[in-house]
C-alpha cells in the first residue's frame, strides 16, 4: 500500500477508534462506573449543560478516563498502522483530540480544575504513552 495512503488511513482509524472508546466509556459505561444523577443524559449536550450544577467531583472521573483512554487507543492504533514517521502521527492524534477538547470546553462548561487536568494529562501525554506502548508491543 502507498505509504501516504497508509498514513492517512492510520490517522483516520486512530480518530475513529479513539472516539469509539471515548464515547463508549462516556455513554455505555458511565452509568455502571459512577452513575450520573437521575435525569442526566450523557448522550445529550443540552442535558449535560443544564445538569452541570448537579455533578460532583466523582462524576468527572469517567469523562477523564474516557478522554485519556480514547486518546491512548487512538495513538496506539495510529502507530501500529502508520507506514513511517509513526510518532509524528501519534502526536497528530494527541493534538487533534486536544483541540476537540478545547472546543468542547466552550460548548460544555466544566469546573476549571477539571479542564486544566483534562487538557494537561488526557491528550498529549496519553498520545505519547500510546505511541510508546505500541513501540514495546512491536518489539
Amino acid at each position: 500500500m502507498n505509504p501516504i495512503v497508509r498514513n492517512i488511513l492510520a490517522v483516520i482509524v486512530g480518530i475513529i477508534l479513539g472516539s469509539v472508546v471515548n464515547m463508549g466509556i462516556l455513554i455505555l459505561l458511565s452509568s455502571y462506573i459512577i452513575p450520573l444523577p437521575e435525569g442526566v443524559d450523557p448522550a445529550s449536550m443540552e442535558s449535560m449543560k443544564s445538569s452541570m450544577h448537579l455533578l460532583e467531583t466523582r462524576h468527572f472521573i469517567t469523562p477523564f478516563l474516557a478522554h485519556a483512554l480514547g486518546t491512548l487507543v487512538g495513538a496506539f492504533s495510529t502507530y501500529l498502522i502508520a507506514a513511517n514517521n509513526k510518532m509524528k502521527f501519534v502526536w497528530l492524534i494527541g493534538v487533534l483530540f486536544f483541540i476537540d477538547s478545547i472546543i468542547n470546553t466552550f460548548l460544555l462548561p466544566a469546573p476549571v480544575w477539571f479542564i486544566v487536568l483534562d487538557l494537561a494529562v488526557a491528550y498529549i501525554p496519553m498520545a505519547w504513552l500510546g505511541g510508546k506502548l505500541a513501540v514495546i508491543i512491536r518489539k
